[in-house]
């Protein structure tokens, strides 16, 4: 990659991995560069699981990609899956989104998850980010307790496609302006 809108636009959602496990260094730098995303008052209000383990990784597609969550079966080749947890903001970040009716905590986790997913790209390894899943089951197998949220899971892997499908993007018009809507 050249430069960083190079990266950003060769990004996609991934839908099919073959199978490869990813190595523990690479799920670290993913991991770290997450870790160093900014956050309200510095929160830092996350916590994220590294699932590389085959036995583990194989509970995780059985039981909580499955059933009604099957739409997401897809990731049954991932090399590494990464669960996104919650956790507890400073009073003045909590405060602030209180009073402007706003969840800081997902707003940082968003951009956590959007380091995370870059850099993935950057070593060659590509993601999908999945929303739909069985929470409950995902925090039996995780050892997560019952009142935390797990509030995304990254799906990450290989496929040797360099294919970089044309996305269909809203024109720049109808998503920038400057000094007024």
């Amino acid at each position: 990659m050249n430069n960083f809108l190079d990266l950003a636009n060769a990004r996609r959602s991934t839908r099919v991995f073959d199978g490869r496990g990813i190595k523990r260094e690479d799920l670290e730098l993913c991991a770290e560069a997450a870790r160093l995303a900014p956050s309200a008052c510095n929160s830092q209000p996350w916590k994220f699981i590294i699932i590389d383990d085959p036995h583990a990784k194989e509970a995780v597609i059985k039981d909580t990609l499955s059933g009604i969550y099957k739409m997401n079966s897809f990731s049954k080749d991932a090399g590494a899956f990464i669960a996104i947890i919650s956790e507890k903001m400073k009073f003045p970040a909590w405060m602030g989104g209180k009073v402007r009716n706003t969840d800081f905590r997902r707003i940082d986790i968003g951009i956590a998850c959007a380091h995370l997913v870059l850099q993935a790209r950057e070593l060659n390894i590509k993601t999908c980010i999945l929303g739909w899943f069985n929470e409950g089951r995902l925090k039996k197998i995780l050892s997560i307790p019952f009142w935390k949220k797990i509030e995304l899971v990254i799906a990450m892997g290989y496929n040797d496609s360099e294919e970089c499908p044309e996305r269909r993007l809203k024109d720049k018009s109808e998503v920038v302006g400057f000094n007024k809507y």
